[in-house]
């Protein structure tokens, strides 16, 4: 059975559980608090050198760090990564995106941000990533091939709690209508 290491208020580790949750695959989750540097010790350390989660352990002693890249190896041969070679590379185009223009900016949270100096600057990056967003689904129902994919969920994940870290998604029409239909998805878990 797949275990999945991880914090249930992450996004990145939502992301995997949101995933497994769709394609109804047992597993089991095991708590990690990341304050307390359980992802520091001598053990996860072996499983993840990075010392971060999610990481996804496939049997004893074969372990897979990082959301985006457990996402497309779960979802290999199934509805949630598509057949066709361009759409592949567009869903991983999405996923690219989310890591280094969405996420690092999205998942912020006001008042509490190591670089506080910095929050105007990281809010207009992020403010930037939701108009790519938006900009994009007001002409599809989701990022690839106008039908639910990893892409969707890896950028739902901090994307639908963006007012957590300080975004308004009243003026971003196309993602409230987008997060409605991630939300309606078979199998759909909210995160925690």
């Amino acid at each position: 059975m797949l275990k999945v290491y991880g914090m249930s208020f992450s996004g990145n580790c939502y992301k995997v559980k949101l995933l497994l949750e769709h394609l109804q695959r047992p597993y089991q989750w095991q708590e990690v608090d990341i304050m307390t540097g359980a992802t520091r010790t001598s053990d996860f350390l072996t499983m993840n050198p990075n010392g971060k989660v999610p990481t996804l352990e496939l049997e004893p002693g074969k372990y897979l760090p990082e959301s985006n890249a457990i996402l497309y190896y779960l979802a290999q041969e199934t509805p949630y990564f598509p057949t066709d070679s361009f759409a592949q590379a567009d869903v991983l185009r999405w996923m690219f995106f989310e890591q280094y223009s969405h996420e690092p900016y999205i998942a912020m949270l006001p008042g509490n941000h190591p670089r506080q100096v910095e929050l105007p600057k990281l809010r207009e990056k992020g403010y930037g990533a939701l108009q790519v967003m938006e900009q994009h689904l007001s002409n599809h129902d989701y990022c690839v091939e106008n039908r639910y994919s990893i892409a969707d969920i890896a950028l739902f994940a901090y994307t639908h709690v963006a007012a957590d870290g300080g975004f308004d998604l009243g003026e971003f029409p196309a993602i409230r209508g987008w997060v409605d239909r991630v939300r309606g998805q078979e199998g759909f878990v909210e995160m925690g």
